[in-house]
This record gives structure tokens, sequence and C-alpha cells, in this order.
């Protein structure tokens, strides 16, 4: 599973400096709030990624039945992750609720960024 690594190097670090980025620029025009909630989505985004690819190279070794209950079981257990930076966001004030959830599909908007990028340097956009 080189493919899925190569992939996770690739865009979780891309991710985490852009969501560094913006927040600094948040936190100099006085938005901490907004700042901490794209951090925290970004980084609950990555884990989101990094277990996904964890959880194909659990289902390559199995049969079929198993395959779909580690499946099942792997994706409930995922959004579960995720709901828990916008309870963060809803419960405390520090976070702010849009940019947690704005944060969340970091990861998501680096990989179609970059496949726009490669689509216009080819010239097929």
């Amino acid at each position: 599973m080189d493919a899925v690594r190569e992939l996770r190097k690739k865009y979780c670090p891309a991710a985490l400096f852009i969501a560094i980025i913006i927040a600094l620029v948040l936190i100099f025009a006085g938005q901490r709030a907004l700042a901490r909630g794209i951090v925290l989505g970004t980084l609950f985004s990555i884990l989101n990624f990094v277990l996904m690819g964890m959880s194909i190279q659990l289902r390559m070794a199995r049969t079929r039945r198993s395959s779909t209950i580690v499946s099942l079981f792997l994706v409930l257990l995922r959004f579960g992750i995720l709901a828990v930076p916008v309870l963060i966001s809803i419960y405390y004030e520090n976070y702010h609720t849009a940019t947690t959830i704005a944060g969340l599909f970091m990861v998501q908007a680096v990989m179609l960024a970059d496949a726009l990028r490669k689509q216009v340097i080819s010239g097929q956009g």
C-alpha cells in the first residue's frame, strides 16, 4: 500500500500548511475562534484520511462477508471521529463551527485543487 502512503505524504502536509497559513491570516485579523476552528477541522480531516487509508489495507485480505462488516464498522468509526470537532466547536466558543466544518474538508479540497492544477497544466481544462 505504498500508493496510499504516498498520497498521505503528499496531501496531508499540504492541507495542514494551508490551514496554518489561513489560521495565521485570521489571527492577524483578530479572529482567533475562526483560526482555531480551521486548524481543528483540518487535524481531524487528516486523521480521517489516514484512517481511510488504513481501512483499505484491512479490507484487502478478508472474505467478502468479513470485509463488509469491517468496512461498515470503520465507516461508522470515521463518522464518529468527524463528529468530535463539530461537537467541540458547538460546545466551546473558542472554536467557530463554520470554519471547523470547512477544515473537515481541507484534505479533499487540496486533492481537488491538485487535480485541477494538473488538468490546467496538461491543457485538458
